[in-house]
């Protein structure tokens, strides 16, 4: 029988309530644009070369590198030969604290590895594959340049958005300054709205009642739109901005085209991002669970992303599903499990759609800030408790004072209002909170690849040199070893379980899955090479299959079985031929 390595822990030398001493020195309560976040990740892993390498997978749309944190320690085995998690985040541009979360998911690994021994088996029973962004360019993009808290989502290959033939000639106009697109407000004699004069950066509506001599209240100014010019004046403001399409709407799996789900692009896979993450997960059939980080909204998201692919989700596979997610719904305060197209909207093409329907991959999403953690109470906030929040917690730091501005075409104008930080991002000082749990999260469902043991073995001899050996296979995790989708469709390779006989004038005579169990003399034999067992289904999550064979081999010699999935280390284990069942 083969055992497994030993993993020796050292005692820990700090208090439980401590945090854990930080190998990287690095901390998670700031934000990085893409360059600083890249640089995090190649510190963290020249802190830990015997646990982390970075492989560079390919280049973004404007040359920037697309990189990955591989975590595996080669002590307890080669990369193939474990399952592994696909982590990765910020594939919107906007969507920056997924980047956050996935790096200090790399660092905590590497600061757990060895001084937490939970954490320290998973590793090295496991290979994790980081990618901090998915969309170097509108990372860097929104760090760099003015946006409001929704943009800019899209890569930055150029896009013609409006469709004119011309490409990004209209994009936000930073008016005053001051790093993000606000709104505008025109002076206005027939005005919709007044300035509140006890709070004058409120426009209170003016009322649109007649009054009894026949007169309306006029105010002095109406909304004038999202700060910008219509600079290829075609009477629309900022509609062709940098890039415009959507990489989370380019993956194989439902793709449909841009008539059909906007931004998605020519073809799948047709941006050099989603296609260099693609053939790196391609080449790597021992991932076995995939968790994406968006941004906003508090959400454990699965698929399917349309309606009628639910049959993509056997009940055998969405045990898994609610059974992980019922577990972060207690570890992420005001998250709740979500399905794509029922609880949010229809998404086409998104990436845990394929990793999970187009691979059978057990995928998350994880849409990270929700407004419900302003209020103590976890319900959702009213705009007086909105404004509360940002004046006495944030100090008034997400919203610009309403600024006089010269408009081309609109005259004087009024610019400011909520700046790019004021939704969306976890604020600075819940940041590294919202890591922390989240990475918790995300061991938890890596804890859930499939696990295998050797349950019940029985030899029973039939006389004349004749053997019945009976193995049980269990796994002690949630994720089977072949998912339900991944077992109708075909997907990848099937299980296999292999005997060989040390007698070598030995026979495998008859081989198959026992349905009854140990105990139950009857079984299914296959009709072909009973030495190699096809096990289509795999092994079930939190259960066992029985295999039997008939052999015939003299008495003390050795049968050996290895159990192979491509999401889960082998098995192997030693029977010896002598009889175990009384007579």
């Amino acid at each position: 029988m083969v055992m497994a390595p030993m993993i020796v822990i050292a005692a820990a030398a700090f208090a439980p309530q401590d945090a854990l001493p930080s190998k990287s020195g690095i901390a998670w309560n700031r934000y990085r644009d893409y360059d600083e976040l890249l640089d995090a990740v190649r510190q963290i892993a020249a802190r830990s070369p015997d646990l982390v390498r970075i492989e560079e997978i390919g280049k973004s749309a404007l040359g920037r590198p697309m990189v990955v944190a591989i975590v595996n320690n080669p002590a307890t085995g080669p990369e193939a030969s474990k399952p592994a998690m696909w982590i990765d985040g910020n594939i919107h541009g906007n969507e920056v604290q997924a980047g956050e979360v996935v790096g200090y998911t790399l660092d905590a690994l590497c600061n757990a590895h060895g001084r937490v021994p939970e954490l320290t088996e998973l590793i090295d029973r496991s290979v994790f594959y980081l990618c901090p962004s998915v969309n170097p360019d509108g990372r860097d993009e929104w760090f760099s340049k003015a946006h409001t808290p929704h943009s800019n989502r899209t890569g930055l290959q150029p896009f013609d958005n409006d469709r004119d033939g011309e490409l990004d000639e209209d994009g936000p106009d930073d008016l005053d300054g001051d790093g993000s697109i606000g709104q505008m407000w025109r002076k206005d004699p027939n005005g919709t709205h007044r300035r509140d004069p006890r709070d004058p950066r409120r426009f209170t509506p003016v009322s649109r009642e007649p009054k009894p001599d026949g007169t309306v209240e006029r105010g002095d100014w109406s909304f004038a739109g999202e700060e910008g010019i219509d600079n290829d004046g075609d009477g629309r403001v900022n509609e062709d901005g940098q890039g415009g399409y959507d990489m989370n709407r380019n993956w194989p799996s439902d793709w449909q085209p841009d008539h059909v789900q906007r931004g998605a692009g020519p073809w799948p896979l047709s941006y050099p991002e989603t296609r260099c993450v693609a053939e790196f997960i391609l080449a790597r059939p021992n991932i076995a669970a995939v968790q994406s980080y968006h941004n906003a909204g508090g959400m454990i998201l699965r698929g399917p992303g349309a309606q009628y692919n639910e049959s993509a989700y056997p009940a055998s596979d969405r045990a898994a599903y609610d059974a992980i997610a019922a577990a972060g719904a207690q570890m992420l305060p005001a998250y709740r499990p979500m399905v794509i197209y029922k609880d949010l909207y229809t998404v086409h093409g998104g990436f845990v759609n394929w990793t999970a329907e187009g691979l059978g991959i057990v995928s998350f999403t994880n849409e990270l800030w929700s407004d419900q953690r302003i209020m103590q109470n976890g319900q959702d906030p009213n705009e007086e408790q909105r404004a509360r929040w940002r004046d006495d917690v944030l100090f008034g730091r997400t919203f610009k004072d309403w600024t006089e501005v010269q408009h081309p075409t609109l005259g004087t104008i009024l610019v400011g209002g909520q700046n790019k930080w004021s939704s969306r991002v976890t604020p600075h000082f819940m940041l590294e909170e919202e890591c922390h749990r989240n990475f918790a999260f995300t061991t938890f469902h890596a804890s859930q690849m499939p696990l295998l043991r050797a349950g019940h073995t029985r030899v029973r001899s039939l006389g004349e040199g004749v053997w019945e050996v009976s193995v049980e296979v269990c796994n002690d995790r949630r994720i089977p070893t072949r998912t339900g989708r991944a077992a109708d469709r075909g997907i990848a390779r099937p299980d296999l379980l292999s005997i060989g006989l040390t007698d070598a004038a030995g026979v495998v005579a008859a081989g198959g899955v026992a349905e009854g169990g140990v105990l139950d003399r009857t079984f299914t034999p296959v009709k072909a090479e009973p030495s190699r067992l096809r096990v289509e289904r795999g092994i079930p999550g939190l259960g066992s299959t029985v295999f039997r064979f008939i052999v015939r081999a003299s008495a003390g010699s050795t049968a050996r079985l290895r159990y192979e999935s491509q999401k889960a280390s082998p098995l192997e284990l030693e029977v010896m031929l002598q009889d175990t069942v009384a007579p």
